[in-house]
């Protein structure tokens, strides 16, 4: 073979084997500081820790330059309260500009399709946070008006719509990117501090889909790892809770349940036995439980006397809300409890909640009549269960 076709064949050989890991983030940010810091902070399991600094420019530019091995999360940071997530990969050339107080938002980013795709999301969660925010100036505008009550039934029933949509965003976003590591950002995305738009219990087969797509796609990823870990702890206390308490059913005794009452004594769901018990999960923010209270009421006042109880579970957030929910429903008259951890309350996965209101009739041994009897059809139960 003529020498000069080995010396190439040999240079394509050498070409094809060198891997660029190298990234480069070239910046520009609008309104900024001259002088000012930008950092670079790559994102562990349990830790963030910067491994670069760069000086901003009096023209707001700045630039990194890293060699990395895998793809990986990296924060870029003017502060704890501004910055934006990057999904960075070897070899990836970025380009970007933002405003200096809102890196989470991008005017643009190029170069690196999981930045890309994150931004896209974040600019649908900041609607909705300003949506949300918008509720509670209207709220503190009414403080004290005698409309408040029909005011409050109003946002709640808007910051329904407004979380079930970023919700339904939220799957389909992480359906379609499930072999990305972006769907894993996804899945602890928040509308407020703890206010969580995946919830453990409620949405857990997503956490599974993930875990089970990004495991054998980055086994050796540390967030990835780490994930896996927490879902194997989900499903071994379901699987516990399984074992100890059988899904509800007819003929079946109720699942108990000890939470505190709004005085913070703890109440349990079987000191109630000897008599017939309406076990109802509600929550101040749910515009049909609402609803539906006027008829417990109606039902607690004709049975009462008789031996009807009612035991009322709330998943609500706040206790401000959950307490001031029971005294505008007037409900003071029987058993209220809560942990108030809203989805991730402990009765979720216990009755297997996915909708409220839920209920269960109770006989007086505890064990479940019916569910899910509202307005005439529980008082039609109740009816002939005392007349016999």
């Amino acid at each position: 073979m003529n020498r000069f076709y080995i010396l190439i064949l040999a240079f394509m050989v050498s070409a094809t084997g060198c891997k660029n890991n190298n990234i480069e983030i070239n910046g520009k940010l609008l309104e900024s500081i001259p002088g000012k810091f930008i950092y670079l902070d790559e994102l562990k399991s349990t830790e963030l820790i910067t491994v670069d600094s760069a000086l901003v420019s009096e023209e707001g530019q700045f630039v990194f330059t890293r060699e990395i091995e895998h793809p990986a999360f990296y924060l870029l940071k003017i502060d704890e309260k501004n910055f934006l997530t990057m999904l960075l990969e070897p070899g990836q050339k970025i380009a970007l500009n933002a405003y200096a107080d809102s890196l989470n938002c991008p005017i643009f980013v190029t170069g690196s399709p999981g930045t890309e795709k994150m931004a896209e999301y974040n600019k649908k969660l900041k609607k909705t946070i300003d949506q949300l925010s918008g509720l509670r100036s209207i709220y503190v505008e009414n403080l004290g008006s005698p409309q408040l009550y029909g005011v409050i039934e109003k946002l709640d029933s808007l910051a329904g719509i407004y979380l079930n949509e970023i919700n339904t965003y939220t799957k389909k976003y992480i359906d379609e990117n499930l072999s990305s590591l972006v769907s894993l950002v996804a899945l602890y995305q928040q509308v407020a501090p703890g206010e969580y738009i995946l919830h453990h219990h409620k949405d857990l087969n997503y956490f599974l889909k993930v875990d089970s797509s990004l495991s054998s796609l980055y086994p050796d990823y540390e967030p990835v790892q780490s994930l896996h870990e927490q879902v194997q702890n989900l499903l071994n206390n379901l699987n516990a809770q399984a074992i100890t308490s059988p899904l509800p059913a007819a003929g079946n005794v109720a699942p108990d349940i000890a939470l505190p009452d709004p005085q913070g004594d703890t109440i349990r769901l079987s000191s109630t036995r000897g008599k017939i018990v309406l076990l109802d999960f509600w929550a101040s923010w749910c515009n049909p439980c609402r609803k539906e209270n006027p008829n417990l009421v109606k039902a607690y006042n004709t049975y009462h006397n008789n031996g009807f109880e009612i035991y009322q579970v709330s998943l609500d957030k706040a206790k401000e809300s959950w307490v001031q929910g029971i005294r505008q429903d007037k409900l003071e008259k029987w058993i209220h409890v809560s942990d108030v951890k809203y989805w991730n309350s402990v009765v979720v996965p216990l009755y297997n909640i996915e909708v409220i209101p839920t209920n269960y009739l109770l006989d007086r041994e505890g064990r479940i009549i019916a569910s899910n009897l509202r307005g005439e059809n529980l008082n039609r139960k109740l009816a002939e269960i005392f007349n016999n």
